[in-house]
């Protein structure tokens, strides 16, 4: 009789629970080469912890327009308090908080606005996603029951659209459009840094809301012919120069207008379910020509290596819409090669949590 085998030595498992002992935990913090990285991981597991707080404190910020205020000049928590009628004790907490966050600096008694907090300033569109999370925390008040699908969250009414938008009202049309088209500079100036349109005869962008992407094509390609397809109530609120087109229509029953070489989906596919998104690229595929392109411009899932920012935020965003996906470049590859393109690019973009960029092609038919 042969003796079995000994188990496998895991040194991954191995060393998750030697890290976990309370014995090695406070043995880390008298070694010299352990107690920077026991105290790292320390602050790390509390700010994850915090961040909820620090998200509050900066909707405050926004809402109070500290930031804004302190942009002309620093300014004491006394007169910021009369200036945004809060009472000054707590002025002062958040003030501390948003120091702390790197979103303000203090000088003596006096508070300004740092680096971080003017480039927040300086991001549009910013402010206004900040100001509307509220829907978003009412929605995960209960986690738990939140990830287990036992809740009805308020974000898919937030965004009309992604159950097919016909039945949206005016206001929630503008309202939605309006964040959309403030949001979409920079996802705009990621995208075309990482790829060309040099050679492209007429694109046509799907879901473009009120044009936002396509007026900064037209300032980067003003001889591209370009064109806008959206809901007619979308369309209708687009303020595009003359020479750009516009089609009212649902990509859910209406057929794409043809005659553009190049079609952009830019931030539409993970709005919604993977039936959707198929019926979409099926006739994205046919309005093209063969050889002609689809541009897909959206914030990716890291996949098989999980990214901090859109398999955290974006995949728990787009769930709260109940139809959206984030999805990796590699599942919507494989979405594009099920509706027949060909020739699919690698991700590109190096900020993740604006955008990624997708390119694909259409086949050329049969000889």
């Amino acid at each position: 009789m042969t003796d079995s085998p000994a188990p496998a030595f895991r040194p991954v498992g191995f060393f998750n629970r030697l890290v976990a002992a309370p014995w090695f935990q406070a043995l880390s913090l008298r070694v010299p080469g352990l107690r920077g990285i026991a105290r790292a991981e320390g602050r790390a597991i509390f700010d994850l912890m915090q961040g909820f707080v620090q998200s509050q404190m900066l909707t405050a910020l926004v809402e109070l327009r500290v930031l804004h205020k302190l942009a002309d000049g620093p300014a004491t928590a006394a007169a910021l308090a009369a200036r945004c009628d809060v009472p000054p004790e707590r002025m002062t907490i958040l003030l501390q908080a948003g120091a702390a966050m790197r979103l303000l600096t203090r000088k003596g008694a006096s508070y300004g606005l740092a680096r971080r907090g003017a480039a927040f300033l300086a991001v549009p569109g910013l402010a206004d996603m900040v100001r509307h999370h509220h829907v978003l925390y009412d929605d995960l008040a209960d986690p738990v029951a939140f990830i287990r699908g036992e809740t009805r969250p308020k974000l898919a009414q937030f965004w009309p659209y992604v159950f097919g938008g016909q039945g949206a009202n005016p206001e929630q049309t503008a309202r939605y459009s309006r964040l959309m088209a403030e949001s979409l500079h920079l996802v705009a100036q990621e995208a075309l840094a990482h790829l060309s349109l040099k050679g492209a005869r007429k694109l046509l962008d799907v879901g473009g809301g009120t044009g936002m992407f396509l007026r900064a094509v037209h300032a980067r390609y003003p001889g591209l012919e370009l064109a806008l397809f959206d809901l007619p109530d979308v369309v209708a609120q687009a303020a595009l120069p003359e020479v750009i087109a516009r089609h009212g229509g649902s990509f859910r029953s209406d057929p794409l207008p043809e005659g553009a070489d190049v079609i952009s989906l830019v931030r539409v596919l993970y709005d919604h379910t993977d039936d959707t998104v198929r019926a979409l690229l099926a006739k994205v595929h046919d309005a093209l020509p063969p050889g002609g392109r689809v541009l897909v411009i959206e914030p990716m899932s890291g996949g098989a290596r999980p990214d901090p920012q859109t398999d955290v935020y974006f995949s728990v965003y787009t769930l709260a819409m109940e139809t959206g996906q984030t999805r990796s470049a590699a599942r919507i590859a494989e979405l594009l090669s099920e509706a027949g393109f060909a020739n699919i690019s690698k991700e590109k973009g190096k900020r993740r949590f604006v955008t990624c960029v997708l390119q694909a092609e259409k086949r050329d038919a049969p000889a």
